[in-house]
């Protein structure tokens, strides 16, 4: 059964994403009422004009225009809390001006994630595949993150969700009082909110590729790690249960290939240890080839043994984020 929704997307300075991807938003096939809510926050390029043009084609888009910065709030979080309040339907679908639904049923696959007592649905936003290494790894790191908070929420330990796809209701919005508790945080009005509001009894997952997101993945190294630094200086917030187990996984990764080499030198077991190692990439592999085909990123399993050595200096690079202070822009 479809209810009346409402997808919320901010946008500052986006007028050539929103070409791009909102027709992708507006054309979905949803025979309830639905509307887009579109928060221009304070541009200065030709949004304006650009919603202005699609509002004549599209009478469910509702722009709503922001021309003042909100004090003491950093971040997307006074806009969304804008869009949100703006919404006309109690079920709200999140997603980013740089995405783009994967099919016309996004919408539909997304509700249909909720049943009695799903206050939270988690959805998966993927990165479009393009050649070279950097996109693989990009990607690769995406699906890692999305099968960790999958499989969590599976556990009954649901701990974030991200904001290029993410569904949850109104109610949930008002009666946690919105992101008053984390306004001081420039991120986190995705994952740390999610983190504050789900349990194991109010989220659900929809893994169906049909309703997944798409955006363009950052070009070059640097600024993709810089993207990530502002995630990681969010999720160190979350609660301590999350973060320590996270903080294991994190751990048991690096230290991998350094004890095994450790091994190979101090002990000689050549054999053992390398069918030690040979298991627990069958395993692995195994658990990484079934998820990749069902989130749609066969392509980087023949990869996966690359990735995996590649994590030791994955895990080097963004250690500074424990320690490092948030960064005060959004976009």
């Amino acid at each position: 059964m479809e209810h009346p929704i409402s997808v919320v997307i901010c946008a500052r300075d986006e007028a050539a994403n929103l070409a791009n991807n909102l027709p992708g938003v507006l054309v979905q096939q949803y025979n309830t009422t639905h509307e887009v809510v579109l928060v221009n926050d304070n541009s200065e390029d030709e949004t304006k004009y650009l919603l202005e043009e699609f509002k004549k084609s599209f009478k469910n888009l509702n722009p709503v225009l922001l021309s003042q910065e909100a004090k003491m709030i950093n971040g997307k979080k006074f806009p969304l809390s804008i869009g949100i309040k703006s919404a006309k339907n109690e079920t709200l679908l999140l997603t980013d001006a740089d995405c783009v639904p994967a099919s016309e049923h996004w919408m539909r696959l997304m509700q249909d994630g909720y049943d009695e007592g799903i206050e939270i649905v988690l959805g998966y936003g993927a990165y479009k595949k393009k050649p070279g290494l950097i996109n693989k790894l990009i990607r690769f790191e995406t699906f890692q993150t999305a099968l960790q908070y999958f499989s969590y929420a599976l556990a009954g330990m649901p701990y974030m969700g991200v904001g290029r796809n993410l569904s949850y209701k109104k109610e949930v919005f008002i009666r946690n009082k919105g992101f008053s508790s984390i306004n001081q945080m420039p991120s986190g009005d995705d994952d740390l909110f999610i983190n504050q509001v789900a349990n194991k009894h109010n989220t659900a997952i929809v893994i169906d590729k049909d309703a997944h997101t798409l955006s363009e993945p950052k070009t070059s190294l640097h600024d993709w790690m810089s993207q990530k630094y502002r995630h990681y200086t969010t999720s160190k917030y979350y609660k301590l249960s999350h973060a320590t187990l996270l903080a294991f996984y994190a751990i048991s990764q690096f230290l991998v290939y350094p004890i095994l080499i450790a091994a190979i030198v101090l002990t000689k077991e050549y054999i053992l240890l390398g069918s030690l190692w040979g298991a627990r990439m069958l395993i692995q592999g195994t658990i990484l080839r079934s998820t990749m085909k069902k989130l749609n990123e066969l392509d980087l399993w023949p990869w996966f043994i690359l990735f995996d050595f590649w994590s030791i200096f994955y895990y080097l690079f963004t250690l500074p984020s424990v320690w490092k202070a948030p960064q005060k822009n959004w976009n």
